[in-house]
């Protein structure tokens, strides 16, 4: 298109992050003939899938978690190991001739109009008819203030930086967290060689099996995600008897409350991928959560103390929005986008959030989901 004098400039859609959400956003906006710019801070995209733990697959099936516009090959088999989830994005931003600009960070963002001026790395000011915040729902790494962590004097690191069990060989190692990742990394340190691994359990999570009898949880999941939260409730429970076996006696009760009124509450059931085997026999031990550190020792919440080697915190993350937006009154009281999917903060049109659920159904595919939807708001906004 030719501008002239008399017409303004058209500016681009910017979106923040070069994950699977940006680049599904981006993608589903290309094909509605709308320019979409991709402002990705690493020097990749998929940045946060390249610094996983070699041993993560997806828990969602291939064929649940394709963004749109390209399925995840055959060749990746059922569950989409971490390796070839990047390559996966790689040719997705390939094929869809996606405009991205890597080693560009967004620092803040603010309303000038009916547009968005984005301030960025190198003193950019970029304006955009509409900007899409995909800068992911695990930004920066959360350790907790446990009273002493600042003089300890053990090894203590972020699960972030948790790559392989290769380094932990023969060592004393804890875990603290019993989240997937948590989970995931214990059984991993369990089954590669560690001398000892114990996993710190605040509140115990609900176990599901990744596949019963092939059917995956992922499907269940999608079946009963707008069910009553009563019935799934009850449900959950029920079948939890026949699907996993009881650890109570390792030290992980089944959970008080029901595993839909865990999901409202932000926490998505652990799927086992080896921890109930490696409890089971002895190779993973539950223990207290974590209270303070002494000295080279871990206070836990029973009063008992341990001196493991390594201290792997699987604590979660931080979706850290307050700098790029906190002052446009858009997020709540957790730090969280007060909407988002289709829909923008009531004071802030034009503004869309994606990635800060976790949805049960699998974030993948709710991603997926929400670009097509998104890009259809921003297409007609500009129609």
């Amino acid at each position: 298109m030719v501008t002239t004098p008399h017409e303004p400039p058209v500016h681009p859609v910017y979106v923040i992050g070069g994950g699977p959400g940006g680049l599904a956003v981006a993608a589903a906006l290309r094909a509605r003939g709308v320019r979409a710019v991709v402002l990705e801070r690493s020097d990749a995209v998929g940045a946060s899938w390249r610094a996983h733990y070699d041993r993560l697959r997806l828990h969602t099936t291939r064929r649940l978690s394709a963004l749109p516009g390209l399925r995840i090959p055959r060749s990746s088999g059922r569950w989409v190991a971490r390796a070839d989830v990047v390559r996966y994005l790689e040719t997705y931003a390939e094929k869809h001739e996606l405009e991205i600009v890597t080693g560009v960070e967004v620092f803040r963002i603010e309303r000038a109009g009916e547009d968005w001026v984005l301030h960025a790395t190198g003193g950019r000011r970029l304006t955009g008819r509409a900007v899409v915040v995909a800068t992911g729902y695990n930004h920066t790494p959360r350790l907790p203030e446990w009273p002493g962590r600042d003089a300890y004097t053990g090894e203590l690191s972020h699960a972030r930086t948790y790559r392989a069990p290769g380094p932990y060989a023969g060592k004393d190692v804890l875990v603290v967290g019993i989240g997937n990742t948590g989970a995931e990394i214990a059984a991993d340190l369990a089954e590669g060689g560690a001398g000892r691994v114990r996993l710190a359990v605040r509140t115990a999570p609900h176990i599901v099996r990744r596949t019963t009898a092939g059917w995956p949880a992922q499907r269940s999941a999608i079946l009963i995600r707008r069910l009553p939260v009563a019935f799934v409730d009850r449900l959950g429970a029920l079948l939890a008897r026949f699907a996993t076996p009881d650890l109570s006696a390792y030290g992980l009760p089944r959970p008080e409350k029901g595993l839909a009124t865990r999901q409202r509450e932000g926490a998505v059931p652990v799927q086992d991928v080896g921890l109930i085997d490696a409890v089971r026999a002895g190779k993973v031990e539950i223990v207290a959560a974590v209270e303070a550190f002494e000295g080279g020792e871990v206070v836990l919440a029973d009063g008992s103390r341990i001196a493991p080697d390594a201290v792997i915190a699987a604590t979660g993350y931080r979706r850290a929005l307050e700098p790029l937006l906190g002052h446009l009154g858009v997020l709540d009281g957790r730090g969280m986008p007060v909407v988002s999917g289709a829909r923008c903060p009531s004071e802030a049109p034009g503004l869309y959030f994606t990635g800060f659920t976790n949805p049960i159904s699998g974030m993948l595919r709710e991603l997926a989901r929400d670009a097509e939807k998104i890009a259809r708001r921003i297409a007609r906004r500009g129609a």
